[in-house]
């Protein structure tokens, strides 16, 4: 068949009594922006015995893109999706189960999303209808090129998905036959072998659901015999395409987590004794032995932890009190011991039960809550105050700090101390336990760095909560009062190195930081030149227009020539006689410029010791030429104007004529 006739899309929905819900999936297909004549839709009927079959022919009546196929039951939704892949014909694939719908605008998005950035996969954004449970982390935002390893698309494994087809027909991928977790391995292998992967965040493109009559698979096929063969593929495929490391321990930490600790602590003691012990216990001690490694072990979470370090030692009757108590002690306290906290499950520091207490160490894992409640210029010193507790920490012995960060810079952090004092708003826990959870600091650009200014750059702030040894460092100002008491403006700072301007602001993700010398946030230049003439062979006339702001703000314009060595010669700049009170003019003498090169730009001060510094270039103009002239009325000089950096910034090259080329 011709390539133009392609679909760029195939729509496959397997389909099993999947009534009253089909329709809705299937004509939610056939309603795509993208068009009819570029989506082809698949529909397999699974022998299904309600009329699914009847109504897919009905439908395909009416849609020349619809095209069905009946065969036996299965029992799975592997079978028919494979059948549906053996069918598709599209550039790319997309699995719709017969109880959920698409956007109308779905399908365009992803392929758009698809062709401008080459990936493999596209994740749309997954709308929940009736309470069901969508993931979110990785919608937070539109992302046109990503991987698994630094998002959080891993997280779902679901099929409803955009895929290119040449990757799956590349890997042979289908899916295996089973009732549960059948969807899990088909895309763990796509994503470790796509070469990028795109996420649509801001349009809600498949929309899942519960069946009216709870028939879906997820929950009549839940119990464990139905779910072991999948996760069982999932180790072996993250095995098969990743080498033992970090990255591979990153990828099964979501399987170890989700399809080993999860179901074993909510399903096992739901197992007649003997099937558990004798059926799936043995599969999960196989899999926490052989897929958890030491590094992955530190990076669980302490009641997954627990459970393996059972599972390893072969101590079935533990692992199952665990599991059946897992709810009630998950709700125990904490112990806090010489800087660490533990958690106070029965089995801590048990001798009979000999679990080390690096099963129960929750110290990393502790919840920070923090709160920026002011952040105020005092002269050149930036003031916080705002709390910070370690939950279940009390605040006994405070001694947080803030810690600067320079932003992609390979140098040791700055640390600087807090004083602790009552915090001004009521915190939680019982009696006194946060009082002393609030704190001031002072923030000095001038002297931070041990006693230097900060170097010019970025500067991200964290906060290392601390409260009886306990240490815990989040980024800071996220959560914050509103208004201008947390919104300082910039100021300037002077420092042993000179004036600088400091810039406090807030990311896009809301956490605070400093910048130091205006990197990332300059000022509006406060006027623009408009021409650069000789007045007379030795004087620069340089004229332009204030800008409205600048003109109300009331500083002091000047017009400054500088050289690379600090040398520096400055000039008033004055409104035109007779013009507007934003015309302005200024006269640079350059005899008085000594040999080199020299910069020219426009400065404005103040008002006020503190006001940051606004700075305008002055434009190489073409049509300016050099000039000469003689200094102290005998020595020849000439002035070259040169085009500087790529703002074309103007610059002055000047030097002595050689007497021989003046005579000439």
């Amino acid at each position: 068949m011709p390539a133009l006739s392609r679909p760029r899309v195939s729509v496959i929905i397997p389909a099993y009594n999947a009534l009253p819900e089909l329709t809705r999936a299937v004509t939610s297909a056939m309603d795509q922006t993208l068009g009819q004549d570029r989506v082809e839709i698949i529909a397999v009927d699974d022998g299904s015995t309600d009329g699914t079959g009847e109504e897919l022919e009905r439908l395909a009546r009416t849609c020349p893109a619809l095209h069905v196929v009946h065969q036996e039951n299965s029992g799975c939704a592997g079978v028919p999706r494979n059948t549906g892949l053996d069918h598709a014909r599209g550039d790319f694939v997309f699995f719709l189960d017969s109880d959920d719908y698409l956007g109308p605008d779905a399908l365009r998005r992803m392929v758009a999303m698809a062709d401008a950035h080459g990936t493999d996969i596209v994740l749309g954004k997954i709308a929940s209808v009736g309470g069901r449970a969508v993931p979110r982390a990785v919608f937070q935002r539109n992302q046109p090129r990503t991987d698994i390893f630094s998002s959080h698309a891993y997280l779902t494994l679901g099929p409803w998905k955009l895929f290119r087809r040449s990757l799956i027909e590349r890997l042979g991928l289908r899916f295996p036959p089973y009732r549960n977790c059948e969807d899990k391995p088909f895309t763990a292998a796509a994503y470790l072998n796509a070469s990028g992967i795109s996420v649509v965040a801001d349009y809600d493109c498949y929309y899942v659901r519960y069946r009216e009559n709870r028939t879906n698979l997820t929950l009549t096929a839940a119990g464990l015999a139905h779910r072991m063969d999948g996760t069982r593929l999932c180790f072996e495929t993250v095995a098969r395409y990743l080498e033992p490391g970090p990255r591979r321990d990153q990828i099964m930490r979501r399987h170890v987590e989700w399809e080993l600790c999860g179901p074993l602590r909510a399903l096992l003691p739901r197992e007649s004794e003997r099937d558990a012990r004798e059926r799936f216990f043995p599969e999960f001690r196989h899999w926490a032995s052989t897929w958890v490694t030491d590094a992955l072990f530190q990076r669980l979470d302490a009641p997954d932890r627990l459970l393996v370090h059972l599972l390893r030692a072969d101590r079935f009757d533990d692992v199952l009190t665990v599991a059946r108590n897992a709810g009630r002690d998950e709700r125990r306290g904490h112990l806090v011991d010489k800087g660490r906290v533990y958690w106070l499950h029965p089995f801590f520091r048990d001798h009979t039960a000999a679990v080390p207490d690096i099963c129960f160490d929750v110290t990393d894992r502790l919840p920070v809550q923090h709160h920026l409640e002011a952040a105020n210029w005092h002269g050149g010193v930036l003031r916080l105050a705002g709390h910070g507790y370690v939950e279940d920490v009390d605040s006994l012995d405070p001694a947080t700090e803030i810690v600067l960060r320079k932003y992609r810079a390979d140098r040791p952090e700055v640390r600087l101390p807090t004083t602790p004092c009552p915090s001004a708003h009521p915190l939680p826990g019982e009696g006194r336990r946060y009082e002393m959870a609030g704190f001031t600091a002072e923030i000095d650009p001038a002297t931070a760095d041990g006693g230097a200014p900060l170097e010019r750059g970025l500067w991200n702030i964290y906060l290392d909560v601390r409260a009886q040894g306990v240490s815990r460092t989040v980024r800071f100002g996220n959560r914050r009062e509103g208004g201008e008491v947390t919104h300082p403006t910039r100021r300037r700072v002077t420092t042993s190195q000179g004036p600088v301007a400091v810039v406090p602001y807030f990311t896009p993700y809301g956490n605070l930081s400093l910048d130091v010398g205006e990197v990332a946030h300059p000022l509006d230049p406060p006027c623009q030149v408009l021409r650069t003439i000789w007045r007379t062979r030795g004087t620069l006339l340089v004229g332009g227009r204030l800008t409205e702001e600048a003109v109300r703000d009331g500083g002091v314009l000047r017009l400054r020539a500088e050289t690379g060595t600090g040398e520096v010669h400055e000039v008033p700049v004055r409104g035109e006689q007779g013009g507007s009170a934003n015309v302005f003019t200024a006269q640079l003498p350059i005899g008085r410029l000594g040999p080199g090169s020299w910069t020219l730009t426009l400065v404005m001060e103040g008002p006020g010791e503190d006001a940051p510094r606004r700075t305008a270039i002055v434009p190489y103009f073409d049509r300016l030429a050099a000039t000469r002239w003689l200094r102290f009325g005998c020595r020849p000089y000439y002035a070259k104007p040169v085009a500087l950096g790529p703002t074309r910034a103007l610059g002055l090259e000047v030097a002595p004529i050689k007497v021989v080329t003046g005579v000439r």
